[in-house]
């Protein structure tokens, strides 16, 4: 996966509108909410559902998990969701992507997230920190919030996965060492699963791209999707009954 390192000049090139397409960074929170929900499906829809549902996953992230650019359907989340259940998972996937979040915005509105569900989520999956590497944040505050969001989650009894970004290499050696650490490191200190690279198998396939040459396709989702989905699903296989 590692082998991906060279093509992250391209990658870079692709983080740039992860903020550029989200909301201002000033922009208030709840109209950054507002844009999250409106990604997803009409909110009555997705209660009643999620209520339905033995199962309920959350993908917390940015514009990756919100579906920039595409049909509500094709986004992470529906598609996840379509995934797991052709896999005999009676699940739902709440998505709880919005555009142009960083660590902090994401911890900042996490309580909220959770607090607004019909019930605790079985599985939230976590994937921020692009946006952070793309302003040039300090990797220490990226992890701090990371970690904070985690221990959240922890105190509240609900199950994380992390799927991680990695730092191209021209952002300095330094930097990337200490960015690149990152997920990992926090997995391993949690004992939670860990997806270590979200964009793996799409970055440098310029025909999984949108126009904008930064955000994927469908086909692009699906074939995210195609490598996260088997992981999430040994996930939640392997919670206690």
């Amino acid at each position: 996966m590692l082998k991906n390192l060279i093509l992250y000049g391209f990658t870079l090139a692709f983080l740039q509108l992860l903020i550029a397409c989200g909301p201002a960074p000033d922009e208030p929170q709840a109209v950054q909410e507002d844009v999250g929900s409106a990604s997803t499906e009409t909110g009555g829809e997705q209660s009643a559902a999620s209520e339905e549902a033995e199962t309920l996953v959350v993908a917390f992230g940015d514009s990756l998990y919100a579906g920039y650019g595409l049909e509500p359907n094709e986004g992470f989340a529906p598609e996840l969701q379509a995934a797991l259940k052709a896999d005999g998972k009676d699940v739902r996937v709440h998505n709880a992507g919005v555009s142009g979040d960083t660590t902090a915005a994401g911890l900042r509105r996490m309580d909220f997230v959770l607090d607004s569900l019909s019930r605790k989520p079985d599985l939230v999956i976590l994937g921020l920190g692009g946006n952070d590497m793309l302003r040039g944040l300090k990797p220490s505050e990226t992890r701090a919030n990371l970690e904070a969001m985690i221990a959240n989650l922890k105190d509240r009894d609900i199950p994380v996965m992390l799927t991680g970004m990695l730092a191209p290499p021209n952002l300095g050696a330094e930097f990337t060492k200490e960015f690149n650490v990152i997920y990992p490191a926090l997995a391993k200190k949690y004992d939670i699963a860990l997806y270590p690279f979200f964009m793996d198998g799409v970055v440098g396939k310029p025909d999984l791209f949108l126009p904008d040459g930064i955000h994927p396709t469908a086909d692009g989702i699906d074939v995210i999707v195609g490598k996260i989905a088997p992981q999430v699903v040994a996930v939640l296989d392997d919670q206690p009954a």
